[in-house]
């Protein structure tokens, strides 16, 4: 299929640069599949919509602050280094800019001497590898020294690096956070819990290929980037009663969703599994995992509005988005959510 049958016209003004103060009182655009009406909601409205007996399942990942400002050894040129994974030990794959300053074997300090990387390898796709020396607990140092990497449309700096983590966040990893589980407080989840509604947890550890743009021209030609996943055996029980007893399982985000749809490919049914997923779902996939999905808005020509389309159908989804744009929905991370069941 053609990449452009997934394209929309999104005023730039519309691309959400700051969080709301309250979590929980972005908007909420409620999309039915069976009658294929829409409604508009504020985000606390979803308790409306979640009854005894349905599942949300919510990933656990933390953003790590993978930002890093230092300086050449030998020179003193500034370099920026962005964490991608943990590929051993201490070492990372990086990308760093400039580039061309960092050659095999420069080492690069950062802070008063807290933390050096030095490059062990210059990748194919012009990242690096380096090693890190330090003393102490790396995340330790990590959270002193680094930035919390936000997407490359959020122009703005935010106050409290929080905000960009979920009220759940645990297991540190990912490069972006789960931005459909930011709009979440305690609160609403201890109204759901108290109502009935069975929490999972998973993990997904977002890349920042995430953000990368489709460049095919068709569909089909596109590769997704591979993100570590984990469910456990606890969390693949509650999922496997919850199917038997007729509930329904409501994935937050498409990183939550890609996970569960990944282990029931795999294994048929929910079950404790690690490993790298690069499932890539778009029309005419059908979804086995779940029956619900929230969601933020996404960007035109994404993987993850193709994922959506694969859910709710391709046209359903652009009149949905064509609705968002009209009404003045705010879009992206830090922007309003959308629920499809």
């Amino acid at each position: 299929m053609d990449i452009n049958a997934y394209d929309f016209h999104l005023p730039e003004e519309l691309i959400a640069q700051v969080p709301l103060k309250d979590r929980a009182s972005s908007r909420l655009m409620v999309l039915n599949r069976e009658k294929k009406n829409i409604e508009h909601q504020r985000f606390a409205d979803i308790t409306n919509y979640l009854q005894k007996g349905d599942c949300l399942v919510l990933n656990d990942t933390r953003v790590l602050p993978a930002r890093l400002y230092g300086a050449k050894e030998d020179t003193g040129g500034k370099v920026e280094v962005l964490l991608l994974h943990q590929t051993a030990g201490d070492e990372w794959e990086v990308l760093v800019k400039p580039a061309k300053k960092v050659k095999q074997g420069s080492r690069i300090v950062f802070g008063d001497g807290q933390l050096v990387a030095e490059c062990t390898e210059i990748q194919e796709h012009g990242g690096r590898k380096v090693q890190f020396s330090y003393d102490g607990i790396f995340l330790e140092v990590l959270e002193s020294l680094g930035e919390m990497p936000l997407p490359p449309y959020i122009k703005e700096q935010i106050s409290d690096q929080e905000r960009y983590q979920t009220v759940y966040a645990k297991e540190e990893g990912s490069a972006a956070a789960p931005t459909a589980g930011l709009h979440f407080t305690n609160e609403l989840l201890e109204e759901l819990e108290s109502k009935g509604v069975e929490i999972v947890y998973l993990t997904l550890h977002v890349g920042l290929g995430t953000f990368r743009p489709v460049s095919v021209d068709t569909v089909e030609e596109h590769e997704m980037h591979a993100e570590f996943y984990q469910l456990s055996d606890e969390s693949a029980n509650k999922l496997n009663e919850i199917k038997k007893n007729n509930g329904r399982i409501i994935s937050v985000g498409t990183t939550s969703t890609r996970t569960l749809e990944t282990i029931v490919r795999d294994h048929g049914t929910f079950k404790e599994a690690s490993g790298w997923t690069d499932i890539f779902i778009y029309p005419p996939y059908q979804l086995q995992a779940i029956d619900g999905l929230i969601t933020n808005f996404h960007l035109p020509k994404s993987t993850l509005i193709m994922l959506v389309s694969a859910f709710a159908g391709r046209d359903f989804i652009l009149e949905a988005y064509q609705k968002a744009v009209d009404e003045r929905y705010r879009f992206f991370s830090f922007g309003d959510a959308m629920f499809i069941f």
